[in-house]
């Protein structure tokens, strides 16, 4: 294999793209706004980073405004028609002559929709953006295009595990703990994965310490970030070559689309970024217009929503912590043990790495484990404004006995997501809860069936 230099090192070359030779894509040239120079649509969708997040949410898209029309709107169209002048005819290159920035040839290469959240993303993640049909397909397309032989990876989300071990049916890649000695267990060009925040705890690690670890053996560093979106996290800063997300959570905030994307590090653009647009297109593996349009609808909103979120999952996280320190109450009689970035009491002090790497809150997701399994089983069906269900990120809050889509899962554990309901009601939500728990634990106990549900919210029963 191909061997190349990175980090001052000899790496192996990740796998070429001989399967779509003959397909490669011509972006458009076009002047900057002075006539100076060409502007490519990454610089275009970067130009208002000086900004503050929501202003690049609301206007990031701004140059591929084609229409009118305020609202983006929404093309359904899988197909678009070439240009009728012959002469003017080259094989995948289809320009626009109303805005050459959105041009398409075909839906499962670009699409407007898509176009225009890629470039949201490109400017609020800080790297040229490409999004998936998934998070997991995502993951997979990175994988796919670093070609490493291993991947150090921890614990996390389930389902990253699961396309390795996919990929490892293929290609016989393996896989070594965060904690290995990666001078012994890795070779250049090999993955390190770190997934943080942490599903399901919402536990940090640090990406810095990843970084020198992994950049000194000349492996690539890349992170899940999704449980900590902007404005909470950006890994670039912190030696990231690739960021991932599962933009289903914070970016579709509305539990109503699937998505995944990955963004890649300025410093690989020129050598990243054509190479997983052109495997993308035949992977397969794009959004469709319809979630690209709902992205793009969503992302306008994301910074006023993460930033509560997260505000009032802090709040309920040191609330529920100190109800357990003191033993106090229905929480410290209920929960053995509450899990979340922001009680890791020894990286948040003074000039610690935590408080550096997410300055502006520790995420909406947290892990009660309660002291007993049946109990975590039996407290969701007891709360009123935490729907139980799996996933994130939505604006409505949610709980998950995690047992139920994780087999490896401590059975003890309940996820929580938090949503805008606000930190008041979400608590009163739980103390009731967990009193209905007991109450219907005692019954049962002493031998009395009592109404499935327990307690209203606002009293009664």
């Amino acid at each position: 294999m191909a061997e190349r230099d990175s980090n001052g090192v000899s790496v192996q070359e990740p796998a070429q793209p001989e399967l779509i030779e003959g397909m490669a894509h011509e972006n458009p040239v076009v002047a900057d706004a002075d006539g100076q120079g060409p502007a490519t649509t990454t610089a275009l969708a970067s130009r208002f980073q000086h900004l503050s997040l929501s202003a690049q949410t609301i206007h990031a898209d701004d140059f591929l405004n084609s229409h009118q029309s305020v609202a983006p709107p929404m093309h359904v169209s899988t197909t678009f028609r070439y240009n009728r002048d012959p002469d003017e005819l080259r094989p995948w290159a289809n320009i626009n002559p109303n805005n050459p920035h959105d041009s398409h040839v075909y839906s499962r290469d670009t699409a407007p929709n898509t176009t225009r959240l890629e470039a949201v993303l490109t400017s609020i993640l800080h790297g040229p953006s490409l999004s998936y049909s998934s998070g997991l397909s995502a993951f997979h397309a990175l994988l796919v295009h670093l070609n490493p032989r291993r991947v150090a990876i921890g614990g996390g989300y389930h389902g990253c595990h699961g396309v390795i071990a996919l990929l490892s049916k293929l290609t016989g890649l393996t896989t070594v703990p965060l904690d290995a000695d990666f001078d012994a267990e890795l070779q250049p060009g090999d993955v390190v994965h770190v997934e943080t925040p942490l599903n399901p705890t919402g536990e940090a690690r640090d990406l810095a310490h990843y970084a020198e670890r992994a950049h000194r053996r000349g492996c690539w560093l890349t992170v899940d970030a999704t449980f900590a979106p902007p404005p909470l996290q950006d890994p670039f800063l912190f030696g990231a070559d690739a960021v991932m997300h599962s933009g289903t959570k914070y970016f579709g905030g509305h539990s109503d689309m699937l998505c995944g994307v990955l963004a890649v590090h300025p410093k690989h653009a020129d050598s990243w970024v054509r190479a997983l647009r052109d495997e993308r297109l035949v992977l397969g593996s794009v959004m469709g217009s319809f979630e690209g349009w709902l992205g793009v609808r969503s992302l306008r909103t994301l910074e006023v929503r993460v930033r509560k979120q997260s505000a009032d999952a802090e709040k309920l996280v040191a609330w529920l912590a100190g109800e357990v320190a003191a033993r106090r109450g229905v929480v410290g009689e209920e929960v053995a043990e509450v899990k979340h970035a922001s009680l890791q009491a020894e990286d948040l002090r003074e000039g610690g790495w935590l408080r550096r790497q997410m300055p502006n809150g520790f995420g909406p997701v947290f892990a009660v484990y309660m002291r007993d399994a049946d109990d975590a089983r039996r407290l969701p069906s007891k709360l009123q404004l935490f729907h139980h269900a799996t996933s994130l990120g939505g604006v409505e809050s949610l709980v998950e006995w995690r047992a139920m889509t994780d087999a490896g899962v401590d059975k003890r554990l309940l996820r929580f997501s938090i949503g805008l309901e606000g930190f008041e009601d979400l608590r009163d939500d739980l103390t009731q809860g967990l009193e209905a728990l007991r109450a219907e634990r005692a019954a049962r106990e002493s031998g009395v069936k009592i109404i499935a549900g327990g307690a209203h919210v606002l009293g009664g029963v």
